[in-house]
């Protein structure tokens, strides 16, 4: 929209042909009884921004994590490995009083990896979706569901990597007792790099600013 003058008299409007005018916030400059209104910084250009970035946040850690499942399944044994120790406490100071923590059964030492993997495939798979949908926010959509997606996402690998790996892994089986089958310093990255990036994107969409405001949060909250 080119810039325009709104002649505003003195003693407003009058005159059969006049007409009341309701202006939202704009981007414009008032002198004397002038008021020279550029478009403002539109809401597309704002949400594309904000939509790139969520999308690099949210694309990047979707990746991390399908490559972990990836390998995972693909090299199987390797972790199968890790679980096993972890969960059996054969490598921790072995200390009577916790040692009764441990977990002899492979079957269920099984199943636990096995959970991990099926775990770490569904919030790759959600958080590849809230990539798309943060494309689609670039072409000037709704990313209200993007952030729903990357939320959930998010918090799926929040929960594995604090509350399972950190939490019951590091303290329930004494992990951190280890020296060769001990993950908690890889899952302390994982678990602050992705509560870093829900934060940015919660804070983001909380900074954002537009002519639409009610529409802009109706798409974006």
């Amino acid at each position: 929209m080119d810039a325009c003058d709104l002649r505003l008299p003195a003693n407003g409007p009058t005159g059969p042909n006049s007409c009341t005018l309701r202006l939202g916030p704009i981007n414009g400059i008032q002198r004397g009884d002038r008021v020279i209104v550029s478009e403002p910084a539109g809401r597309i250009r704002s949400l594309r921004t904000y939509s790139a970035v969520s999308a690099v946040l949210t694309g990047t850690i979707a990746l991390y994590i399908a490559l972990v499942a990836f390998g995972n399944i693909t090299d199987f044994d390797t972790n199968q490995q890790f679980v096993r120790h972890v969960l059996a406490m054969d490598t921790t100071f072995k200390d009577d009083d916790l040692m009764w923590r441990a977990i002899k059964s492979t079957a269920l030492q099984d199943t636990a990896y096995v959970a991990i993997i099926v775990w770490e495939s569904i919030a790759a798979l959600v958080l590849i979706a809230a990539t798309a949908m943060w494309g689609a926010g670039l072409r000037g959509g709704s990313v209200r569901r993007a952030r729903q997606a990357s939320t959930v996402g998010l918090l799926m690998l929040m929960l594995l990597f604090g509350a399972g790996f950190i939490a019951i892994g590091g303290e329930w089986f004494a992990m951190w007792q280890s020296k060769t089958w001990n993950g908690l310093e890889a899952a302390t990255r994982v678990f602050l790099i992705s509560g870093i990036v829900l934060l940015l994107i919660h804070l983001l969409a909380a900074e954002r600013t537009g002519p639409d405001a009610t529409h802009d949060r109706n798409a974006t909250d």
